[in-house]
Formats: structure tokens, C-alpha cells, sequence
């Protein structure tokens, strides 16, 4: 399973890919207004673009970024826009009637799709229908409603594999490690998770303590 960023934020971006572990990054309009307003900067089509590019740039990996238009035309243009700006970028669309369009379109000219906001198997089905590369249901926001969004996701990775379809499934709203584990386990193809939980996935209490004992013990017979 590969390891994604949901995040816009270049300093996280750079901190993680560092790593050598993280193979893409999602992205959304709310973490993209986010991310300009921590660096004080006006959000205007070209610092956009430019933002985006160092992302594709540091990542060397998928880049999903989200229209935020409504209608099918529109996000169509829009879609085309942000595919022009870099060949990493995977355009981002809601699951409604208008993203299953726009989806169609985009993928017939060979333009890569993440379809998002998925919370349901049959959402899956008829994403992957239209040319879908990606699927990403909710997790977390599953969960939310008291629901599993374990099940939801092990319905859509059975699905997909039965029908043989050539779609990936994306991991998304990831809001704890367990969530990374299930995700594995399950059979997604991506987890893409906040910076948050990625630095959770490496920390362990035993490895804090085991690695100050070895440097105790050392430091007591280092020559």
C-alpha cells in the first residue's frame, strides 16, 4: 500500500518526502486556503499553479488537486487547467451526478481522475464506470456517522477485485495509525492521511526507551 500526504502545506510535504516513504499527495481547496493563509500569501490563479508545481516537484508522485466547480462543464475546464500545469496532477471530483460527467470527459482525453467524497460501494462502481484511476472513500467521516468505515472500504477493494475493474482505491479521511493498519489490511492500494497521523505512524513508546538504554549503556563503556 502507498503512502500519501492529504496536505498542501510544502514544508510538511518536504519533511515527510525526506523520509523516502511517501509515494503522492492529496490536496483539496480547504487544506490549499489553509495553506496560504499560514504563509500570509494572496491565492491567486498563478501563486496556485506555482504551489502546485513544487508540490509535483518535491512528491515525484501523484498530485491530486480538486475543481471546485459545480457543473459538468465547468470542471471540465477547470479539470484540464490543473492537468496543464504539471503531468502529475490527478484531477480531484466530487461523486454527483455532474463529477460523473465531468470524469467521462476528462478521462476520455487521458486525463487522470481521483474521485472523492465517496461513501458508498455503489458511489465506487459507477466512478470506476466513468474512467475513474482513483476512488477515495471516507473513512473517518464513516465512522463519524456510526458507521464502519472499515466495511465500507473492505466493499468497495472486494468489489473492485471481483469485477476486475482498473481503478485504484484511496484511504481517505485517515484520522488515527489504526485506521493506516485497517486500510493495509483491507486490501486499499493508498492511505492518504493528514501530517499528523503520518508522524504517528512511526513513533512507539518501547522504541523511545529502548534507544535511550542502548545509549545509557554506551555511554558507559565507549572507549
Amino acid at each position: 500500500m502507498e503512502l500519501y500526504l492529504d496536505t498542501a502545506s510544502l514544508e510538511e510535504i518536504r519533511e515527510i518526502a525526506a523520509w523516502g516513504v511517501l509515494s503522492g499527495v492529496t490536496t483539496n481547496p480547504t487544506l490549499v486556503a489553509k495553506a496560504f493563509a499560514a504563509k500570509g500569501e494572496a491565492l491567486t490563479e498563478e501563486a496556485f499553479a506555482a504551489h502546485l508545481r513544487a508540490i509535483c516537484e518535491t512528491v515525484g508522485g501523484p498530485v491530486s488537486a480538486e475543481v471546485t466547480a459545480l457543473e459538468a462543464e465547468a470542471m471540465v475546464a477547470e479539470g484540464r487547467r490543473l492537468a496543464a500545469i504539471h503531468p502529475q496532477i490527478v484531477v480531484k471530483l466530487p461523486t454527483t451526478e455532474e463529477g460523473l460527467k465531468a470524469c467521462k470527459r476528462l478521462a476520455a482525453e487521458g486525463i487522470k481522475v481521483n474521485m472523492t467524497l465517496i461513501f458508498s460501494a455503489n458511489q465506487a462502481l459507477l466512478a470506476a464506470r466513468a474512467g475513474a484511476s482513483y476512488v477515495s472513500p471516507f473513512l473517518g467521516r464513516v465512522d463519524d456517522i456510526s458507521w464502519d468505515g472499515g466495511e465500507l472500504l473492505r466493499e468497495i477493494v472486494e468489489m473492485i477485485q471481483v469485477q476486475d475493474l482498473p481503478v485504484k482505491v484511496i484511504a481517505a479521511s485517515i484520522r488515527h495509525p489504526r485506521h493506516v493498519t485497517e486500510a493495509a489490511l483491507l486490501g486499499a492500494d493508498i492511505a492518504t492521511m493528514p501530517h499528523a497521523v503520518f508522524k504517528q505512524l512511526l513513533k512507539h513508546p518501547l522504541t523511545d526507551i529502548g534507544l535511550k538504554r542502548f545509549l545509557e549503556d554506551w555511554e558507559k563503556v565507549k572507549p
